[in-house]
C-alpha cells in the first residue's frame, strides 16, 4: 500500500457535484492499493500513520501526533500511486489493485482509522473526484508498506 499523507488546516472532497468529505486540521491521506496488498499491510500503515508525529509542541517541534491535537483524517483512494512511467509517455496502472480487492483494503483501512475515535471522511471509492486542501506547512510525507517492512 502506499500514501500520500498531508497535514492540512481543512481538506474536502465532492464527487459529482455532492461533498461526500470534509475535515479541519489533520491528514488527508491520498490512498493507493496493490494486488499483493494484505490487512496485515493495512493494519501496519495505519499504526504508522496513527503514530506520526507530525505536528508542532508548545516550542514548534515535531512530537505530537493526530492523537495528541484531536486531528481528523479525509481518506480519499487514489490508484494513480501505483502508476508506471518506465517507458514510453503514457502511465501504466497494471500495479494498482484489482477494484474489488483495493475497495475492500480501502474500507479495512479507514475502519481502523476509526477505531482511534477521530473522525474519518472519505471520497467514493472509483470515483472522479476533486479534492480541496490547505496544506499545513507545507507538510507531506509518503509511506508505502513495502519499504516499511525492510
Amino acid at each position: 500500500m502506499r500514501a500520500v499523507i498531508q497535514r492540512v488546516s481543512e481538506a474536502s472532497v465532492v464527487s459529482d457535484g455532492v461533498l461526500t468529505g470534509q475535515i479541519g486540521q489533520g491528514y488527508l491521506i491520498l490512498l493507493g492499493v496493490c494486488a499483493s496488498d494484505t490487512e496485515a499491510e493495512a493494519r501496519r500503515l495505519a499504526d504508522k500513520i496513527l503514530k506520526l508525529r507530525i505536528f508542532a509542541d508548545a516550542q514548534g517541534k515535531t512530537n505530537l501526533s493526530i492523537l495528541d491535537v484531536e486531528g481528523e483524517f479525509l481518506v480519499v483512494s487514489q490508484f494513480t500511486l501505483y502508476a508506471d512511467c518506465r517507458k514510453g509517455n503514457r502511465p501504466s496502472f497494471t500495479n494498482a489493485g484489482p477494484a474489488d480487492h483495493a475497495n475492500a483494503l480501502y474500507e479495512y483501512f479507514v475502519s481502523l482509522l476509526r477505531e482511534s475515535g477521530r473522525k474519518v471522511d472519505t471520497g467514493v471509492f472509483g470515483a472522479d473526484m476533486k479534492v480541496s486542501l490547505l496544506n499545513d506547512g507545507p507538510f507531506t510525507i509518503v509511506l508505502d508498506t513495502e519499504e516499511l517492512s525492510r
